[in-house]
């Protein structure tokens, strides 16, 4: 019985370090970000508390960086969405960017942490939408294959973060090709930008692109999922959501498309 006290506290104490060190890393992009006028800082702290994914023999540091890709897209997605708001709105942007920390830190206590399917259909849904975001707010003087890239990247880690979830032997493979799609829809997006202008939200906008690529990966899961769960496609399945994004991409195309190219509404 002592035995099994001693473990408990190990576990309380060790779980307490774990909050502590998480909401320490969330404070800390945030205090940087504001006091040095700049996202690089925090980056460098974002990937530094990354340093358990080389504490293995190097033959495994390829697969651990693929396993943390989506959690590293988050983290730099939300420095950048930070820094953004710094520089468009100021001291008046201060609530949203503390609010923009509070949900990082929900992110690593509250979603990161999960394995069950759902949620780590979540958790590449936050990545797909948080890296589109921050990407197209800051890309629009890149060059289009820099974009192009890292769209693809973000497009291959989150269809890649599903699939391992179905232990698919193709998941590899299957990502790859998903992240083609994504990178395809990217660069139509470069030389086609919409962004919508989002109230209480410290100047910034919300790129169009984003809700394409959550509707099409959103459709393309529920697509998988049926044929891995009935070893075909049902109808009844996919037919919801199917027609959530047609409406969707409709409006968005047929009644937000009116301000002009590169521009925002």
């Amino acid at each position: 019985m002592e035995f099994l006290r001693v473990v408990r506290r190990r576990s309380v104490l060790s779980e307490t370090i774990y909050v502590l060190l998480n909401l320490a890393l969330a404070a800390a992009i945030l205090i940087v970000t504001i006091s040095t006028g700049s996202p690089w800082l925090a980056i460098v702290l974002v990937l530094l508390s990354k340093w358990r994914i080389f504490a293995v023999r190097p033959r495994f540091w390829f697969a651990h960086v693929e396993a943390n890709v989506v959690d590293i897209i988050v983290s730099i997605s939300v420095v950048i969405l930070i820094y953004i708001v710094g520089q468009s709105s100021g001291s008046s942007g201060v609530v949203v960017q503390i609010v923009l920390a509070a949900l990082y830190a929900a992110w690593l206590l509250l979603l990161k942490p999960r394995t069950k399917r759902s949620y780590v259909a979540m958790q590449a849904a936050v990545a797909m939408a948080l890296g589109s975001f921050a990407l197209e707010s800051i890309s629009y003087e890149w060059p289009s294959s820099l974009v192009v890239a890292v769209v693809w990247l973000i497009g291959y880690a989150c269809a890649r973060h599903v699939l391992v979830s179905y232990s698919d032997e193709d998941s590899r493979f299957l990502s790859l090709i998903w992240g083609f799609v994504i990178a395809e829809l990217g660069w139509l997006a470069y030389h086609w930008t919409i962004a919508y202008t989002l109230p209480f939200a410290g100047g910034l906008k919300l790129p169009q692109i984003t809700l394409l690529l959550l509707g099409v990966s959103f459709l393309a899961e529920r697509v998988y999922a049926s044929y891995m769960t009935h070893q075909k496609i049902r109808p009844n399945d996919i037919m919801p959501p199917l027609l959530l994004v047609v409406g969707l991409i409709l409006i968005l195309m047929v009644a937000f498309n009116s301000a002009s190219i590169g521009s925002s509404i």
